[in-house]
């Protein structure tokens, strides 16, 4: 004998053909609210998949300046930069890193790359966006830390030695150790871009 779930689910499959009967008080007149609205007074609106295709590819040549000087990214064919936008545009994450993982390269000679991209963001300043040019390896060969970072370009986000926590620093919605190396949250934690895309948000208080 079938059970109610499988008629459900002949139903939802539309196996079964089903009328539905709407009482006279539960019909309105009221017209369709939008499910969706852009924001448009937040956000740029793009016009084309061709002009994100552009952003995304710009915002990787300029990482890669940072990075190289540019020298990996003008080495690359026209279809190296296609396959890694179509790679991204299509979740095909080998297809992205068999051209992506060039960029995360560098000399042993020299520990790092040459500056870091980077671009922090906090909503409670006059200063919601900071891009600065720093170094992963400090002048005597120390890794500097993502607590190094944010030491010299937004101290504001650290707490005092004796104070209480006020900010959050999420990278991927994660909260990483400020101990952690920039070098290495670069080459893992790096968005698409290329960038590391560092929120400070304000501590939870619940």
């Amino acid at each position: 004998m079938t059970d109610d779930k499988d008629v459900l689910r002949d139903v939802w499959f539309g196996r079964i053909p089903t009328c539905f009967t709407l009482y006279q008080d539960e019909i309105t007149e009221r017209e369709a609210e939008p499910y969706y609205s852009f924001p448009e007074k937040d956000l740029l609106h793009c016009p084309s998949k061709d002009a994100v295709e552009a952003h995304f590819m710009s915002c990787v040549k300029e990482a890669d300046a940072l990075k190289h000087k540019s020298q990996v990214i003008n080495e690359m064919q026209k279809k190296d930069h296609k396959q890694l936008w179509m790679g991204l545009q299509n979740d095909r994450f080998d297809q992205f890193w068999a051209i992506n993982r060039k960029l995360m390269e560098y000399p042993a000679e020299e520990n790092g790359f040459r500056y870091i991209p980077f671009r922090i963001y906090q909503t409670t300043t006059e200063r919601p966006f900071i891009q600065k040019l720093f170094r992963p390896v400090a002048a005597d060969g120390q890794l500097h830390t993502l607590g190094d970072l944010l030491r010299e370009v937004c101290p504001s986000a650290l707490a005092p030695e004796d104070g209480e926590k006020k900010n959050q620093v999420m990278i991927h919605g994660i909260e990483p150790m400020l101990e952690t190396p920039l070098q290495w949250l670069s080459e893992h934690l790096s968005y698409p871009d290329n960038f590391l895309h560092i929120s400070i948000i304000p501590q939870p208080t619940d």
